[in-house]
């Protein structure tokens, strides 16, 4: 017993999952190839989006706290320049710098509540939208990677298996002799690593893609409910 044993252990270590990637054609290593360069791409794209999006979240709160808080749009103006990373920041900026346009020609916003053109409203509205739609293309950039890579790796990894799968049968067509499956384990225990690799590389992305999009709906909607409070504001005391 002791003897088998002793053979059964030096077998298996020939067939560790570092050997059996080193092992495999050379399709099934392209395939692992490629998976290992999209994990890496995710992964990065997944740190830089988390450190981003909790800097614009910071950084957008900060301001509003900022905003109800200032009762001088000049000054605030000034501060939300500092903020360069938040969304919140520069949809106020836009609309700020509308204002003045609008505002300017019957003295600017110390000019205080003077009654304005029936469109000027609707030009500032406009400018805040447009940035709105600037900011969310910025915080979606390289998202949709993600999704791309959720949605293909288990598939490229399934193709390396059966490339592999397929490989390792058409060794055995004219085999001399009867056949065990100690002749095929090897070669399909390499080709299930492609989809082993596939499916790691798959479900991080996918789990980080739904969370990065419910980040950006949040900050999208925060966008959305301060612009209609600044315009209220300015319909009030400067429209």
């Amino acid at each position: 017993m002791t003897f088998l044993l002793a053979q059964a252990a030096p077998a298996a270590n020939q067939h560790g999952v570092i050997s059996l990637i080193l092992g495999a054609g050379l399709v099934v290593k392209l395939v692992m190839l490629l998976l290992l360069v999209f994990s890496l791409v995710s992964w990065a794209i997944i740190l830089v989006k988390l450190i981003s999006l909790a800097k614009a979240k910071r950084e957008s709160s900060a301001f509003l706290d900022l905003f109800w808080s200032s009762n001088e749009l000049d000054t605030l103006y000034k501060k939300a320049e500092r903020l360069a990373a938040a969304p919140i920041p520069a949809v106020f900026r836009a609309g700020y710098v509308e204002l003045v346009k609008v505002t300017e020609p019957r003295g600017g916003l110390a000019a205080g509540n003077q009654k304005g053109e029936p469109g000027d409203l609707e030009t500032v509205l406009r400018a805040m939208k447009r940035e709105k739609r600037a900011q969310v293309t910025g915080l979606e950039k390289a998202v949709p990677f993600l999704a791309t890579v959720a949605s293909a790796s288990p598939f490229i990894g399934l193709f390396g298996t059966v490339w592999g799968i397929m490989n390792s049968f058409q060794g055995l067509i004219g085999a001399e002799g009867s056949t065990t499956i100690q002749a095929v384990a090897p070669g399909i225990a390499e080709a299930l690593i492609a989809t082993a690799i596939g499916l790691l590389a798959a479900i991080p992305a996918v789990i980080f893609y739904n969370l990065f999009l419910n980040r950006i709906k949040v900050l999208s909607a925060e966008m959305e409910n301060f612009s209609s409070d600044f315009l209220n504001i300015i319909d009030r005391h400067f429209l």
